[in-house]
């Protein structure tokens, strides 16, 4: 469904992501991992069309995405969710879910303008809104202003947001970021949920092994930039290489 290959960007004479190529199939929870400064969240931003490629190219069903901006990816089926959330604060819960869904239907076909057509297009978009809220049970919140909520109910919206858009890869950068241990549950829950549908594609970047090991079918490991592993969770996690990597003693060819 997904594949990168020789994705590369350099930044000067620094090389932030070198020649990564992976394929990412539907029904599958790929989790990406590595020390600070590996290249994860850089090689997310490529994918996903925030940081133009130096090199390489992004396929998604066989499209070629490269060129393509960050919102046309959203629209072609690339949902990215953010270590920061990217909400619009001052609407309420139930605005924010419904902007979504407006927008993922936007290109769709549009009826004329009368007070019937807008009346039920808006109740249509309200009710998809409602339903996404109760699947990430924020139905009590939808009357709530975003920027009221805690972080771990504005990462759970996030999710929310993202299901709205209804895209075939869902991109998570450490999405148990900032929450308390109360709070992140919540959300570890909600891609448990996704990842039932197995039509979808999940990456995940996470620094914590605990949810990569209970969550991931498969296992991306980069170090300064480079992909040094990638296979079964437990196989790759106990490799030499990775075992290295995590303590800094890794000597990886360029």
């Amino acid at each position: 469904m997904l594949e990168t290959h020789n994705l590369t960007v350099r930044f000067g004479g620094h090389v932030a992501v070198n020649a990564v190529s992976c394929r990412f199939e539907p029904g599958t929870l790929t989790a990406i991992v590595g020390p600070n400064g590996a290249g994860k969240t850089t090689y997310f931003n490529l994918i996903s069309g925030q940081l133009p490629a130096t090199e390489g190219t992004v396929r998604l069903n066989g499209r070629e995405l490269m060129g393509l901006s960050a919102s046309a990816r959203t629209r072609a089926g690339l949902g990215r969710a953010f270590q920061l959330t990217n909400l619009f604060p001052n609407l309420s819960v139930l605005e924010n879910v419904r902007l979504a869904v407006q927008a993922t239907q936007a290109g769709g076909h549009r009826r004329g303008l009368n007070l019937w057509s807008i009346w039920s297009d808006h109740a249509a978009l309200t009710h998809r809104a409602l339903d996404i809220l109760q699947s990430v049970s924020m139905i009590a919140q939808q009357d709530a202003p975003v920027a009221s909520l805690p972080h771990g109910d504005q990462r759970k919206l996030e999710v929310a947001l993202l299901m709205a858009l209804e895209p075939s890869v869902y991109m998570f950068d450490e999405p148990t970021a900032g929450m308390s241990h109360d709070e992140a549950p919540v959300i570890l829950d909600l891609i448990r949920q996704l990842k039932k549908d197995k039509t979808k594609t999940i990456l995940l970047v996470e620094h914590k092994m605990d949810v990569v090991r209970e969550l991931a079918d498969r296992i991306v490991v980069l170090h300064n930039g480079q992909l040094v592993a990638d296979g079964e969770p437990n196989a790759v996690i106990a490799s030499p290489i990775v075992q290295e990597v995590y303590l800094g003693k890794a000597k990886v060819a360029a």
